[in-house]
């Protein structure tokens, strides 16, 4: 299995592990359109960086699902969490939603200065969407996003998985390919 691959000057690492443990400039939540903090990576976010992190998401408002916040990070070894909406409050997700959230954190990224993110699976915790299926896109769409911008501050995309299923099925989609197979790589 393929735990790390250079895209450009991107590394992308496939880690299993808890992705508050996190020490980079960016953590990624798998979110809803209201930026409430339930369960999951959510919940795990707020326990341990501090309940301020939903505070302050939640005071912008509702968004479209796919569009992203950004919020100070509390207790979390991150700047930042890039808080990505990938469902509504009915907490049903698609693969439009998926790769929309995730090309959009991504730009966010970017916006910020954030050279180091991660990533967990998004949506398929209480969203219910098959991790094979969230891998393919949410690679798919990094490396569309590397390969489209060869200058990203980008240097490290880390995605955190629990459990040993998970990080087998990104770290072999990241090693095989799939979206990104009739571009040659």
């Amino acid at each position: 299995m393929g735990n790390e691959k250079l895209w450009g000057r991107t590394k992308i690492r496939i880690v299993r592990g808890d992705i508050t443990h996190f020490d980079g400039d960016a953590v990624v939540n798998a979110a809803n359109n209201e930026f409430w903090m339930g369960s999951g990576v959510a919940g795990a976010i707020k326990a341990k960086g501090g309940e301020e992190i939903e505070s302050e998401a939640m005071a912008g408002g509702a968004v479209l699902p796919g569009e992203v916040r950004v919020t100070g990070a509390g207790r979390l070894d991150a700047r930042f969490v890039i808080h990505a909406a990938v469902m509504a409050q009915d907490l049903v997700t698609s693969e439009p939603f998926i790769r929309l959230a995730t090309r959009n954190a991504l730009f966010k990224a970017e916006e910020i200065g954030a050279a180091r993110i991660a990533f967990p699976a998004l949506g398929t915790g209480v969203g219910g969407f098959p991790v094979a299926d969230c891998a393919n896109a949410m690679l798919g769409e990094v490396h569309a996003y590397v390969a489209a911008h060869p200058g990203t501050v980008l240097r490290e995309v880390a995605f955190f998985l629990f459990g040993e299923e998970a990080a087998g099925l990104f770290g072999g989609i990241l090693e095989n390919g799939r979206a990104w197979e009739s571009e040659g790589e």
